[in-house]
């Protein structure tokens, strides 16, 4: 679906308290986080304005997003199994 919004929060709700914290208490989850959300920004931003791009770059795009998504979720389950 184009434009569809993947912000952390909508994607991992079950992890909203884990997204907080680590965004102020882990660097490198911040650092994850910030680039995922400028690289969705970027993604619905061509979606929704039908900005001429290449397919394979639109692609590309995409798939970096998942990369960072997986991360973000490894990370995530690894604080929930260290609070628990």
């Amino acid at each position: 679906m184009l434009g569809e919004n993947h912000l952390l929060t909508h994607e991992f709700p079950e992890y909203l308290a884990a997204i907080i914290e680590l965004k102020t208490s882990n660097n490198a989850f911040c650092e994850l986080a910030k680039r995922y959300h400028r690289l969705d920004h970027q993604i619905r931003g061509l979606e929704k304005n039908e900005v001429p791009t290449s397919d394979k770059h639109f692609i590309e795009l995409k798939a970096e997003r998942a990369v960072l998504k997986d991360q973000i979720f490894h990370l995530l389950v690894a604080h929930s199994k260290q609070a628990d």
